[in-house]
């Protein structure tokens, strides 16, 4: 079975396709899956090219990728809910555990996976974990955004803001969003009541009094989100850390997101996905052997949602389960 792995951190001459599989089975605590998508995240090349290494210990060959959605092939007796041609998706990264998504099958820690939406096919699936856990941490657990409250979304047409929009507006909220100005229409479509254009427009002379601010750019958009928050709002960062002169200035309180995906986040993530027509925008697939160009296209071109390595045929996978169902 093939999979994607580097041989050193660098560019795509340390990326090879190996032959190798992660594995015959399962092993405690483990699943083993048919890999039938991978979201490819901002991360990802980031990890390649060893931006991570102070923090992400890797041993070489590593095999790459979180995000996945595929099928269980063979689940331990100690899988809880999870049996042999269940639908799942989550995460299977090597420093969660995992062998690896970027793969035609891996072990995933059954920590980090759930039963996949019903409403989504596998390829939009495979571009929900790393966001839509991302969108939820933030919105749910630390903003505990509610009706009637108003939210900022830097990046709205990214992986993360566009799973934001929605999941605001199923609270009941107002929503404005920072893109550029050829995603109007798209983070519109959404939802998003209010857009700003962030190479034409400060937003912060025209925004004032805003309960949050979810912020997925950094740098220098975060320090000026300060200015549109109302004494007692607050600012969750999935890149920044808190910077308490700004906290005193302006009354806020600021978060750093460290997403943690985790079984639980993902079965009421899909729950709610299902239930309110959820969409993940895949603007672009690619095979399993051109990991390399969808590792660029993410780091280069900042896609509208999500870049999917879409691994295996429908044809395939039915041929296989069906062995796997006579075996």
């Amino acid at each position: 079975m093939k999979s994607a792995q580097i041989k050193g951190y660098g560019g795509n001459d340390m990326l090879e396709i190996s032959h190798n599989m992660p594995s015959s089975g399962a092993s405690e605590g483990k699943v083993l899956v048919i890999i039938k998508a991978a979201g490819v995240n901002p991360v990802d090349w980031k990890i390649r090219e060893g931006y991570l290494q102070e923090k992400v210990k890797l041993q070489f060959p590593s095999r790459l990728g979180m995000d996945f959605s595929g099928i269980v092939k063979k689940a331990p007796n100690k899988a809880g809910v999870f049996k042999r041609g269940d639908e799942v998706y989550g995460q299977a990264s090597v420093i969660a555990g995992g062998s690896g998504a970027f793969a035609e099958m891996a072990l995933a820690p059954v920590q980090t996976i759930a039963l996949k939406p019903t409403s989504l096919s596998h390829v939009e699936a495979a571009g929900l974990p790393l966001a839509g856990v991302s969108a939820w941490q933030a919105l749910v657990e630390n903003i505990r955004l509610h009706k009637g409250q108003k939210i900022l979304i830097h990046g709205g047409a990214g992986g993360i803001g566009s799973i934001a929009i929605q999941l605001a507006k199923t609270l009941e909220t107002y929503v404005t969003t920072t893109v550029s100005s050829i995603d109007k229409q798209f983070v519109w479509q959404l939802g998003a009541d209010e857009v700003i254009d962030y190479k034409n427009q400060k937003f912060e002379e025209t925004l004032n009094d805003y309960d949050a601010v979810l912020d997925t750019v950094g740098g220098e958009t975060y320090t000026r989100s300060f200015k549109v928050l109302k004494k007692g709002g607050i600012i969750v960062s999935m890149l920044e850390q808190p910077n308490a002169e700004l906290m005193n200035t302006y009354g806020a309180k600021a978060v750093f997101l460290f997403t943690q995906v985790n079984n639980d986040r993902l079965t009421r993530l899909a729950q709610w996905v299902d239930k309110n027509d959820i969409k993940v925008n895949v603007e672009k697939t690619f095979t399993l052997d051109k990991t390399g160009k969808a590792l660029d296209y993410v780091r280069y071109i900042h896609p509208r949602g999500k870049v999917i390595l879409a691994i295996q045929s429908p044809t395939w996978a039915e041929s296989l389960m069906n062995m796997m169902h006579e075996a």
